[in-house]
């Protein structure tokens, strides 16, 4: 028999939040996988339970490292609990590695379902939440950055990321850039924390705002693109969606396919902008 793998869920600021089952499930881990086990022996202390199963770190920088180490154990028939400073493991933080790996070892896996900095954000952001989509963190690099932004500036459905507070501002900056600057945002700051706050407005005035200095743990939620109608996109509009497209990898025919799929356009409508296009570029070339 193998043994099974719990991914717990934790406090994302509010200790009072935990789950019941997660002191169950910390009495009963033979180990425990902790990505700061420092802040697992406050969380520990706080509910007030007394771990007797084995504490290793587990953390981005050691993940690959340990993870055969932890199957291991879980083929040997262990219980291995994972948690992470905040919210649940694989979403932004370590654990997919160890899902992976354990789902094909045939080892069981299932969670404590817990508070999420990705639904709290969107519930109070004040924005549509029926359709969303989670892209984590930005690229570091201003350029990369808005190339991922860009490439998502005609998403539909609400957008949520994580930010670190002293990159805060560019992002936003960089987003007003991507999306246009009116389009609406929630800043949300230290949720379920003594110092929670949700910032509301256009990007621009967001950007400006963080310009100031933000402090704490930072989840943004954006509105999504407003449909636009066939008549509202001019052949630049077509050529830039399909040049997006090419840059993420995609192949002429197959960018060109999904742009006219997406507008509802005609293939050769599409097709014949993008030929427009390049002979126009060659014609201005010395």
């Amino acid at each position: 028999m193998t043994g099974t793998l719990v991914l717990a869920g934790t406090p994302i600021g509010d200790v009072a939040d935990a789950p019941p089952r997660l002191a169950a499930e910390l009495l009963a881990a033979e180990v425990i996988a902790a990505e700061d086990t420092r802040r697992l022996r406050r969380l520990t202390q706080a509910l007030g339970v007394h771990t007797t199963g084995r504490v290793v770190s587990y953390f981005e920088g050691n993940e690959s490292a340990r993870t055969p180490e932890l199957v291991e154990a879980l083929v040997g028939g262990a219980r291995v609990l994972l948690v992470t400073d905040a919210g649940m493991p694989s979403v932004s933080d370590p654990g997919y590695r160890l899902v992976a790996a354990a789902v094909e070892q045939g080892v069981k896996v299932t969670a404590v379902p817990g508070p999420s900095a990705v639904l709290t954000a969107l519930a109070v952001s004040g924005l549509p939440v029926d359709r969303f989509c989670f892209e984590g963190f930005l690229p570091r690099k201003a350029g990369e950055r808005l190339g991922r932004l860009r490439e998502v500036a005609d998403e539909r459905r609400t957008l949520v990321y994580f930010e670190a507070p002293h990159r805060l501002d560019d992002t936003l900056a960089a987003m007003a850039e991507a999306f246009g600057e009116d389009r609406r945002a929630a800043v949300c700051r230290e949720l379920t924390k003594t110092y929670e706050e949700v910032r509301r407005g256009p990007l621009k005035e967001l950007a400006e705002w963080a310009a100031e200095g933000v402090r704490g743990e930072i989840t943004i939620v954006v509105e999504g693109a407003a449909e636009r109608g066939p008549a509202e996109l001019d052949p630049a509009e077509l050529v830039r969606r399909v040049r997006v497209r090419e840059e993420a990898g995609e192949r002429r025919k197959e960018a060109i396919a999904a742009v006219a799929a997406e507008t509802g356009l005609p293939k050769r409508e599409v097709f014949d902008a993008v030929v427009a296009a390049k002979n126009a570029a060659q014609q201005d070339r010395p």
